[in-house]
């Protein structure tokens, strides 16, 4: 069971300002909740494998292939700036020299 004390760290850490009568209403609602948590510890789960998720779950990725853009040019023309065949950059490594 979880008591007013518990409550107020609670809302201390999550950074909230509760009045008296909220502190006891969140006692109150909180414990019920915790209660119906715990008739979980009572389900034989013996046989029951551990996952991560109720359901089998699996990423729909297409196939990666490398397409020549067939405008390379216009590519090129929308960049801020560039130089000759390439996008010029603002440098963001600082070497020793």
């Amino acid at each position: 069971m979880i008591d007013r004390e518990q409550v107020q760290k609670v809302a201390l850490l999550a950074r909230l300002e509760l009045t008296p009568e909220e502190e006891q209403q969140f006692t109150k609602q909180l414990g019920s909740i915790l209660d119906y948590v715990e008739q979980f510890n009572e389900v034989d789960v013996s046989n029951v494998s551990p996952t991560t998720r109720a359901i089998d779950v699996s990423n729909v990725t297409r196939k990666d292939e490398l397409q020549p853009y067939p405008e390379r040019e216009a590519i090129l023309n929308s960049a801020p700036e560039q130089e000759g065949e390439f996008f010029k950059v603002p440098k963001i490594l600082h070497t020793n020299e």
